[in-house]
C-alpha cells in the first residue's frame, strides 16, 4: 500500500506543471491578464474550458450570414486602440456605418429615433415639452444624501419619470438586460452619479465636461473618435489574435479543454486540479471565470470568499438572429438597433440592425436582426424551444418594422448565465470579497461581474492586473 501511494504520488508529480502565474477563463479577461504577464517575462498557463478562447466574443458564420453569439461592438476608446495596435489589428478594424449613430426606441407601438440634437428635444415625441421641462429644471434639484439607490430612483429624482420609462429603462435593457429598480446607481452607472456629486447637477456637469473634453489633447485619431469597431470575420478576430500573442511568448501556454475541478493552497503555492487529471502549481492564480464558477471552485477553500460572488444575480438571455429579404421589411433600419421599454409590454428587449452596422453580415437584398429575450425582469422569456423564441421576435418586432414576410434563416444563441447585475448592495458585496481575498495571498478575481461589463473594461482590468502581477513578481 505503502509503494502505491508512492507511486501515485510520484506520478502525479510528473504530471505537474509549476509556473510563475496560472490564469483560469480564457476570456477578454483572461486574455489580457496573461498576455500582459507573459509580455514581462512570466512563466503563464491560460486554462480555458471550451474547445476555444474569448468566452463571450464568439462569431459564427453559416454560408453569408454571420453573426456574434455575445456582444456585437466595441467602442474605441485609447486603450482599445493601443491594444489593436500592438496586435496588428488596426488596418483591420472596421468603423460601424454612420448610420450606427441614429439609435431608435419603440413609443406606443412606433419606431422613434432619438433627437440628434438637444433643440429638436422639445418636438420629439421621446422628451417632449415635459421631458425638457424636467431636464430644464434637473439643475436646480437637490443633491441627494450619500445613501445608495436604485438607478430608478436616481433617474426619477433627476429627471423624471418618463425620463426613466422612455430613455433609461431601454437603455439599461439594451446593456445589462437589467432591472433600473434593482440595479445600484452607484455601482451601474457610477459617472451619472459622480456629475451629481462632484457638480451637483447631471446637466450642468455634463456641460463642464465637454468643455474639457474639447479642450484637452485628443486621445484618439480623428478617424476612430466615438466609433463602434469590429472586424471584417467579427469579434471572434480579437480573441484569436490574443491567443496567438501569448502563444507567441517563450514561457506561456494556452490549455483548451481544460475544465478547472478544484483549487488548493500547498505553502506558497497554489495548485490546481482539471477534470483531466493535469495538475499546476503556480506562485499566482487568477480566477477569470463567471462569478458563479468562482464561487464553486472557492467555496471548500473560503466561504466568505464565495458568498458574495453567490449573491450575483444571471440572467438568462438569448440572441435570436433572423435572416430576412430586404423587401420583406418596410422600415429603413437606418440605425444600429430599436430598444423596447418595459411600458410598451412586449417580451423582446430590442433587436440589433446588424446587417446595416457592418457589410458582410447577410447576403446580397437581405437583412440581418439580432433580437434579445429574457433578462431580469422576464427571465421566463428565454425558456421556451428555438421556434417559439423565433416567433415571438416576429411577434414583438412585427408592427414596429413593418415585417410583411417569414423569417428566410434563424438562429437562436442561448446564455443560461448571460450578463451579471450589478444589483443594490454590489459595492458592499465587492469590499467584503476584497476583505476575505486578503487572506490569500497570490489569488486574485477578475470578470465582468465587478468594475465594469463592457469588453473594453475587462480587457483593460486584466491588462492592469498581469503588470500588477508582473511587478508582485519581478517580471519585465
Amino acid at each position: 500500500m505503502q509503494r502505491e501511494a508512492q507511486s501515485e504520488a510520484s506520478d502525479r508529480q510528473d504530471t505537474r506543471e509549476t509556473r510563475d502565474v496560472v490564469v483560469v477563463g480564457g476570456g477578454a479577461s483572461g486574455l489580457m491578464a496573461a498576455r500582459a504577464a507573459a509580455k514581462r517575462g512570466l512563466n503563464v498557463a491560460l486554462l480555458e474550458r471550451t474547445a476555444q478562447v474569448g468566452g463571450n466574443l464568439r462569431t459564427h458564420r453559416d454560408g453569408d450570414w454571420q453573426i456574434e453569439l455575445g456582444p456585437n461592438t466595441l467602442m474605441m476608446k485609447p486603450p482599445l486602440h493601443a491594444l489593436l495596435e500592438e496586435l496588428g489589428l488596426l488596418d483591420e478594424a472596421q468603423p460601424a456605418n454612420p448610420d450606427a449613430r441614429r439609435r431608435y426606441i419603440a413609443y406606443r407601438g412606433m419606431p422613434v429615433a432619438l433627437p440628434s440634437h438637444w433643440l429638436k428635444a422639445p418636438i420629439n415625441s421621446l422628451i417632449g415639452p415635459r421631458g425638457m421641462g424636467a431636464l430644464l429644471c434637473e439643475p436646480f434639484r437637490r443633491r441627494a444624501p450619500q445613501a445608495e439607490e436604485s438607478l430608478a430612483d436616481f433617474v426619477t429624482r433627476r429627471l423624471g419619470r418618463r425620463a426613466l420609462n422612455h430613455l433609461v429603462d431601454p437603455f439599461v435593457s439594451g446593456v445589462y438586460a437589467g432591472d433600473p429598480a434593482r440595479l445600484s446607481a452607484q455601482a451601474a452607472m457610477p459617472r451619472l452619479v459622480a456629475l451629481e456629486r462632484e457638480y451637483g447637477s447631471l446637466v450642468r456637469g455634463g456641460l463642464v465636461r465637454l468643455r474639457q473634453a474639447r479642450r484637452a489633447t485628443p486621445a484618439l485619431p480623428r478617424e476612430w473618435r466615438g466609433q463602434l469597431v469590429s472586424f471584417p470575420t467579427g469579434l471572434q478576430r480579437l480573441a484569436e489574435r490574443l491567443a496567438e500573442d501569448i502563444a507567441a511568448q517563450p514561457d506561456a501556454s494556452i490549455h483548451c479543454e481544460c475544465e478547472v475541478s478544484g483549487v488548493y493552497r500547498e505553502g506558497e503555492y497554489w495548485r490546481v486540479e482539471t477534470a483531466s487529471g493535469q495538475d499546476f502549481r503556480a506562485r499566482e492564480l487568477v480566477l477569470a471565470v463567471p462569478a458563479p464558477t468562482a464561487a464553486g471552485l472557492l467555496a471548500p477553500l473560503d466561504p466568505q470568499v464565495a458568498a458574495p460572488l453567490e449573491a450575483i444575480a444571471y440572467p438568462p438571455v438569448n440572441a435570436v438572429s433572423l435572416g430576412f429579404r430586404r423587401s420583406d421589411i418596410a422600415h429603413p433600419l437606418d440605425g444600429f438597433g430599436m430598444l423596447i421599454p418595459g411600458v410598451e409590454h412586449r417580451q423582446t428587449l430590442g433587436a440589433l440592425f446588424s446587417s446595416t452596422l457592418y457589410p458582410g453580415r447577410a447576403p446580397s437584398d437581405h437583412v440581418l436582426l439580432t433580437a434579445f429575450l429574457g433578462g431580469r425582469r422576464q427571465p421566463e422569456a428565454a425558456v421556451s424551444d428555438d421556434d417559439a423564441q423565433v416567433a415571438q421576435v416576429v411577434a414583438d418586432l412585427r408592427d414596429l418594422l413593418g415585417i410583411s414576410g417569414e423569417p428566410v434563416w434563424q438562429s437562436v444563441s442561448r446564455w443560461p448565465q448571460a450578463i451579471p447585475q450589478y444589483e443594490l448592495g454590489h459595492l458592499e458585496r465587492i469590499a467584503a470579497l476584497d476583505e476575505a481575498l486578503e487572506r490569500h495571498a497570490g489569488l486574485s478575481l477578475l470578470g465582468n461581474w465587478r468594475d465594469g461589463i463592457a469588453v473594453g473594461d475587462c480587457l483593460e482590468n486584466g491588462r492592469r492586473l498581469g503588470e500588477r502581477i508582473a511587478e508582485t513578481l519581478g517580471g519585465d
